[in-house]
């Protein structure tokens, strides 16, 4: 991407040459998704940041279609597991089956590997599942390898995991544990399409043609982007920014506000800062910026903090989400880089 990666023009122009190569996948993606900008920039922002994300979204909203449409201009290799309540590890991880060399007689264990073993895999449902199966996934996630008969195999690189959740339907599913939604980058929203979107949605699909997505970028120049990104400068006050925002969610600091105190059972923990910043480089890169200003934090606050602030029973009862506590909050620190990005 550079001629000299790590020097300060060699990055510029790496940069640059992202915030291209993003805008070619905007429109490529465009071919096939209508509207949803911002869900698109979302799912970029995690996958430029070696993050997980999590989409929540009522069925039909294409969430499905997006992520397989994005693993197409990626060039990456994309699996879908449709989680059901009788799935096993196994049939996830892959297993040792017993096979016999026909020429010998002999009998020896060969690793099948599961649908776990791609650059891009969609976690359709995930708490449809149970728990033991949600720990074999989410492990997988965390260490880039399964373990399988005391043997430890690579997942491919780049890997990320993408899961769904339907948020209207929760009988006979599994909700994830605090502790494991804390493994994902991002909890993006998924809503309905506006009017106007959704009669495109209708002519398109009905149409007698779908149309094609071309290839952007292949598997080698996304893990240089992700190396890029790392080298992002973020000044200091964009980082004590964010530690603020995060302590800020915590009833028991005394930074708290009285608001949160009242309303959150639980605040983020720091891997919400670390998430913060990092999708605030990437986020910065995708437009262009050679450094993250507290206006990149501010803007990914929402997908990074959604699910790592739990809101009282009290609050939910009165309809207070978590979404109203970040919206308070970033309205008391208040982002000081005014810039329209």
């Amino acid at each position: 991407m550079s001629e000299n990666p790590g020097s300060a023009q060699g990055d510029a122009a790496a940069i640059a040459a992202m915030r291209e190569q993003c805008a070619r996948m905007k429109q490529q993606l465009a071919r096939v998704i209508v509207g949803q900008d911002k869900v698109i920039e979302e799912v970029l922002i995690a996958v430029f940041s070696r993050g997980h994300a999590l989409l929540v979204g009522v069925p039909g909203v294409a969430k499905t279609l997006l992520i397989s449409t994005i693993s197409r201009a990626l060039d990456l290799s994309f699996k879908r597991i449709q989680f059901t309540p009788d799935l096993m590890p196994s049939d996830i991880t892959g297993t040792d089956v017993l096979e016999e060399d026909h020429t010998t007689g002999r009998r020896a264990f060969r690793f099948v590997k599961g649908p776990i073993f791609a650059n891009m895999v969609l976690a359709d449902e995930i708490n449809r599942t149970p728990p033991k199966t949600q720990a074999a996934l989410l492990e997988a996630m965390q260490e880039h390898r399964v373990t399988v008969g005391g043997e430890n195999y690579a997942l491919p690189e780049p890997f990320f995991v993408l899961a769904t959740q339907n948020p209207i339907e929760q009988e006979g599913t599994y909700p994830l544990p605090e502790a494991q939604l804390d493994r994902f980058l991002f909890n993006i929203i998924v809503d309905y399409p506006a009017k106007e979107e959704e009669s495109a949605i209708i002519r398109q699909v009905t149409g007698p043609q779908s149309a094609a997505v071309e290839k952007v970028l292949d598997a080698a120049q996304v893990l240089q982007m992700q190396e890029l990104v790392r080298r992002v400068p973020v000044a200091e006050h964009v980082i004590d920014f964010a530690r603020d925002l995060v302590r800020a969610t915590r009833p028991s600091q005394p930074e708290a506000p009285d608001f949160v105190r009242e309303m959150v059972a639980w605040g983020a923990g720091p891997r919400a800062g670390i998430s913060l910043i990092t999708a605030a480089k990437t986020r910065a890169a995708i437009h262009g910026r050679t450094h993250a200003t507290t206006m990149d934090v501010a803007a990914v606050a929402y997908p990074v903090l959604r699910h790592r602030v739990l809101t009282t029973f009290n609050a939910e009862a009165a309809g207070v989400k978590s979404e109203t506590v970040i919206a308070r909050l970033l309205e008391r620190l208040r982002p000081s880089e005014n810039l329209d990005v």
